[in-house]
């Protein structure tokens, strides 16, 4: 049976705004507080998921969260109406009020780890949606990620779905972002790289000492247990914490990998050297003798401050239809000389075919990419009918839903217009719109 890699993107919402909550993520702090453009947020995402459907590849969409998450106000004591009950816990802490209308579940990568059927005992596609227990405005975010999941992915034959892990500092889990599943072929076995940032029950182990290290590698080994991946397709490796230090929050924006690639920067890993041996002596082993293509980009060629101003291993490295290999890239990564001139390098030498450049300017002034925007999930053809049919991307739903941001959202947001009470209505209205043209159901708590 063929496998196919699906790309869920996640769907801007109504509310995305610029508040600097991720610290630890540069570009949050540097566009804190300017004035957002949710409309153009919501159109470039849609227009990078319709790039990659054009290309050829299958496409999903994430519904957005319903924001603000009042649940959050109320439980910190602030009472009244839902007007109310912002404008309360604004006079107390703007920063609470941000935190409640927070778009960041837009950056699907950290929704969910997803292992495929192949590599479960059980022959089930597995999700763990994570925790994102460091951050308070995505801490809240895993009950109702959680429910957008079990309802794009609803069939229990096919999919089996987890809560997230304890909400505890030992557990901290940032889902995808920190995962790469590394195989010959979608459908063969793969190898799975699980990336993080600490060690939560060694304290002698290496560990940033300036920007927080979001994931402990006690996290990823409970998510291999859940979703029955065997031990010899489990690998887990520590990130460089001096490179979490520069603002390299998730391996993610210092790593890409598909397939049989693995594109990486010189210090993405604690003692390189060795992890990349360490990482192509068990790809071949569980993929039985196949090599794993490594692309590691010297800093005289990129350097750090490059590769996180430009977002270049944020792209999405996609296996196009005739085999090759293809670049998914912010804008960014042609703006800066030192990544364009290394881009161009690789299609020179045929390491990529070609790379795609997109404008995610909204996105990337918040501090997620391409690659930040989507969650992969590797589907057989059975498999993939039993996703809701509604949340594949084609011609008409392109059109639907470019039509309903245009009817709903504002082209522009600041901190101020978080207290516009009108601003609730006008969410809420568009997300009950949303779950009728997506038939998820009743997801939100507002609808029940």
């Amino acid at each position: 049976m063929s496998y196919q890699e699906v790309n869920f993107d996640g769907l801007v919402g109504p509310t995305h705004n610029y508040a600097g909550l991720s610290f630890g993520n540069v570009a949050s702090a540097r566009f804190a507080s300017q004035p957002s453009n949710p409309k153009a947020a919501a159109l470039q995402g849609l227009a990078k998921m319709k790039m990659l459907s054009d290309l050829g590849l299958s496409q999903g969409v994430i519904a957005p969260h319903a924001r603000p998450a009042l649940h959050l106000l109320r439980k910190l004591g602030f009472t009244g109406t839902d007007s109310q009950v912002v404008e309360k816990a604004f006079a107390y802490n703007p920063t609470l009020v941000s935190s409640s209308f927070s778009s960041s579940a837009m950056w699907t990568a950290n929704a969910a780890t997803v292992c495929p059927s192949t590599d479960a005992n059980d022959g089930k596609v597995h999700f763990t949606a994570a925790n994102l227990s460091n951050k308070l405005h995505r801490a809240i975010e895993a009950p109702l990620t959680s429910k957008i999941l079990k309802a794009t992915f609803a069939d229990e034959g096919y999919f089996s779905h987890h809560p997230a892990l304890p909400m505890h500092d030992y557990f901290a889990d940032e889902g995808a972002a920190n995962h790469t599943r590394l195989c010959a072929q979608h459908g063969g076995k793969g190898l799975h790289l699980f990336v993080y940032g600490r060690e939560a029950f060694n304290s002698q182990a290496p560990a940033p000492t300036k920007f927080p290290a979001r994931h402990t590698k006690e996290a990823s080994e409970a998510v291999a247990r859940l979703h029955q991946i065997g031990a010899q397709q489990s690998l887990f490796v520590q990130q460089n914490p001096d490179v979490i230090d520069q603002g390299v929050f998730h391996n993610d924006v210092i790593a890409v990998g598909n397939e049989r690639m693995l594109f990486c920067h010189e210090q993405a890993f604690v003692n390189q050297s060795q992890t990349l041996d360490g990482i192509k002596r068990a790809y071949g082993e569980v993929t039985q003798g196949e090599q794993l293509i490594i692309t590691q980009v010297e800093n005289e060629q990129v350097s750090i401050d490059d590769a996180i101003g430009s977002y270049l291993f944020n792209s999405q490295l996609i296996t196009l239809n005739n085999g090759g290999f293809a670049l998914i890239a912010p804008g960014e990564c042609e703006r800066i000389d030192s990544v364009n001139r290394y881009l161009q390098q690789l299609v020179e030498r045929n390491v990529l075919e070609k790379v795609h450049y997109v404008d995610l300017k909204q996105s990337m002034q918040n501090g997620g990419g391409p690659a930040c925007l989507r969650l992969r999930v590797v589907l057989n053809q059975a498999e993939l009918t039993g996703v809701n049919p509604q949340c594949l991307l084609d011609d008409t739903l392109y059109l639907t839903l470019c039509s309903w941001v245009n009817k709903h959202y504002r082209d522009r947001l600041t901190l101020e217009d978080l207290r516009d009470p009108q601003l609730i209505s006008e969410s809420y209205q568009a997300l009950d719109e949303l779950t009728q043209i997506m038939a998820l159901g009743s997801i939100y708590d507002f609808q029940i």
